[in-house]
């Protein structure tokens, strides 16, 4: 009968161990959706997607060079392979360069697998190309996004997908004037703009001088991704070593120095990223930075919240917050559990919010817009997974 009982016990351990491992690295990685910076500076990125011809890069960097402003380029593997002189013109000349996938498929019909061989392939061709990496940065094709694609993105090192809150659709072949419209027009601080490199966006290198002249004008200066989120622009040098708190995780320190935990765990011969020993000193690879310093604030959870809506509250990301509160499971939280909140001091907004029917012709942008809000902040306070489907009557929350 003990024997018995110790073998039930055994497979119940067994079972409860692989069920908080699984979910710990699962949805520890996942990338975080960035649709515009958090910011009330009159900065701006400027962002272009590069695809198979690439026929307007060298008049488009001409364009950037003369101004003086440094954008961000979301190159395709199978673009650099096509016009790989251009994309070492990119790099050349100082610009962030971000992964667009090999050969632009829809990640959301992917596997995990999948979605890693697109990143990795083009990684490393532009790595081959370049010497740069297009690491911690990710622009979905098609702009197309899920839960799962974000889970799939953030395990492969990116932990930002990058989507936009302008989209100039110049690939439809506008006119300069109206692309130039777009743009100035629904300016905002911390706007991404999504424009195009290739021959099907032939009003773009002509509309590119008047944009950059006429938000000059408006006093707004241009940044980079890196920039506009305060991220390092590209891995320092390696070196930097790191001694273990209480409640730190393999994965919260990677996040703090823009590294990943493969890349810690083989830095450190680590055989089971799950256990650390306090006072462990680990080398970090890639980097020779201090990580930001660790202030924190306190939140007490309410009726409804959600982890990722509490993240989005605090500019910060979910994996942060499970690994600053040893969460094993970000889907579950107690109503008047206390969360620490890494990496801020400041109080949030209120939590006010309003009530919103959607109509025909609506966008979950043209609505975030209307109500001053963004995207991500009403798909969170909704749990919409795919930002461009709404339904007609459907009622959503408006957080303020």
């Amino acid at each position: 009968m003990g024997t018995r009982i110790f073998k039930i016990a055994a497979a119940m351990l067994l079972v409860l161990t692989s069920l908080f491992s699984f979910s710990g690295q699962s949805d520890a990685a996942n990338s975080t959706f960035i649709t515009k910076g958090n910011t009330t500076s009159k900065v701006v990125a400027l962002t272009f997607d590069d695809g198979a011809d690439g026929t307007n890069i060298n008049r488009i960097l001409n364009t950037l060079s003369t101004h003086n402003v440094k954008a961000t380029f979301f190159l395709t593997g199978s673009g650099a392979e096509h016009h790989p002189q251009g994309i070492r013109n990119i790099a050349n000349q100082g610009h962030q360069l971000g992964n667009h996938s090999y050969n632009h498929p829809d990640f959301r019909t992917l596997t995990a697998a999948q979605m890693k061989s697109q990143l990795d392939r083009t990684e490393t061709i532009i790595r081959n190309l370049t010497g740069k990496s297009t690491k911690p940065i990710f622009r979905a094709p098609y702009g197309y996004t899920n839960a799962s694609v974000l889970a799939g993105v953030g395990a492969a090192g990116y932990g930002y997908t990058i989507h936009w809150n302008i989209d100039t659709i110049d690939w439809r072949g506008d006119s300069a004037a109206t692309i130039t419209s777009k743009v100035v027009n629904n300016i905002v601080p911390g706007s991404i703009v999504l424009m195009h490199t290739g021959a099907g966006a032939p009003g773009t290198p002509t509309a590119l001088p008047n944009i950059i002249t006429q938000l000059k004008a408006k006093g707004y200066s241009f940044v980079t991704i890196s920039q506009l989120l305060k991220l390092p622009s590209a891995p320092p040098a390696s070196g930097t070593s790191y001694t273990v708190k209480a409640g730190d995780t393999l994965y919260g320190i990677a996040q703090r120095f823009n590294t990943t935990v493969a890349r810690l765990a083989a830095a450190n011969n680590i055989p089971n990223v799950n256990f650390l020993r306090i006072g462990q000193v680990l080398i970090i690879p890639g980097t020779s930075t201090t990580p930001p310093p660790a202030t924190s604030t306190k939140y007490t959870v309410k009726a409804g919240d959600t982890l990722y809506a509490i993240a989005q509250r605090y500019n910060t990301t979910v994996a942060r917050i499970a690994a600053a509160n040893n969460l094993p499971n970000v889907n579950l939280l107690r109503i008047g559990q206390v969360l620490i909140i890494p990496g801020t001091s400041t109080t949030p907004p209120p939590a006010t919010s309003v009530k919103y029917t959607v109509k025909a012709g609506d966008t979950l942008y043209g609505i975030a817009v209307r109500y001053n809000t963004t995207v991500a902040k009403i798909a969170a306070a909704n749990n919409i997974t795919n930002v461009n489907f709404l339904r007609i009557g459907q009622v959503l929350t408006i957080p303020r």
